[in-house]
């Protein structure tokens, strides 16, 4: 039995140990809440005492009404669909491109030597040195923001495959020879499998970067996005809303991220893994 499978009784409940497994695995998850909840309650706090200066650093009851005001104007919401919509397109982009010339360097010797010395001394390259290239290039439309984010999930998934491959148990491959299997049936079978953790946290590690990458591809000359929210907070003397910004990025990476996992845990259900023993 795989370890997401739940123990039923003979009425077709959980168990009580799937039960208590189910309930702390709650309780864990509503302890990741303590840690913000209690720093915005110091936060609160610290302010209404004066601590620092609320113009600088305004409380967490302003940025709440700030962003809200924004919400309710529909400003919000525009912003953050503009971000996504970059943050998705440039990720898909990069992730594909990472894995399929990450899988021919891990698979091939020749082409490992050829390619990844390039692109490790282009990965070294910070994000806004792209921008002038990219806006000369491509403009400063929606192209070239979606080009930039696209190299930054390019690497981490590049980096990914590629070492994994490279680094498969020889023993695995040797198996699969013993058994005769094809060079099609030894991918699917054997390789794909060592690949797929590896993988999936590179594209995690991609998307994280992808939402970095974001802001500075926003600070091209754009309109919308939560990286213009910034830009507009800074120029107009709004801490609040640059907070706000921040705050919106942190929960969109959140929620992405999670819907990442959601998506790719099918692909992982044949591990037995560590995780929930600990």
């Amino acid at each position: 039995m795989s370890q997401t499978s739940i123990a039923l009784t003979d009425e077709g409940v959980p168990a009580p140990s799937s039960r208590r497994s189910v309930g702390r695995g709650r309780l864990l998850m509503a302890a990741g809440l303590v840690l913000p909840v209690a720093l915005a309650v110091f936060w609160e706090w610290a302010a209404a005492s004066g601590l620092f200066q609320m113009r600088l650093m305004p409380p967490p009851s302003r940025v709440w009404d700030t962003m809200a005001a924004l919400a309710a104007r529909g400003e919000l919401t525009h912003h953050v669909l503009a971000t996504l919509y970059r943050v998705f397109a440039g990720f898909a982009i990069g992730a594909l491109a990472g894995t399929l010339i990450g899988a021919f360097a891990g698979s091939s010797e020749a082409v490992r030597r050829l390619i990844d010395p390039s692109l490790q001394a282009l990965r070294a390259v910070p994000s806004i040195a792209w921008v002038p290239l990219f806006i000369l290039w491509l403009g400063i439309f929606e192209t070239s923001k979606i080009a930039l984010i696209a190299v930054g999930v390019f690497f981490p998934v590049y980096l990914g495959v590629g070492g994994s491959i490279a680094n498969i148990d020889r023993k695995l491959i040797e198996v699969g020879q013993v058994f005769r299997l094809s060079r099609l049936a030894l991918a699917r079978r054997v390789m794909l499998p060592a690949v797929l953790p590896d993988w999936i946290i590179s594209l995690r590690s991609g998307l994280g970067l992808g939402f970095m990458f974001v802001v500075a591809a926003e600070f091209m000359g754009a309109s919308e996005g939560l990286g213009y929210l910034l830009i507009d907070g800074q120029q107009m003397g709004k801490p609040d809303q640059i907070i706000g910004a921040i705050v919106a990025f942190a929960l969109l990476g959140k929620a992405c991220d999670t819907l990442l996992l959601i998506v790719t845990r099918p692909l992982l259900a044949w591990q037995d893994t560590a995780r929930g023993t600990l």
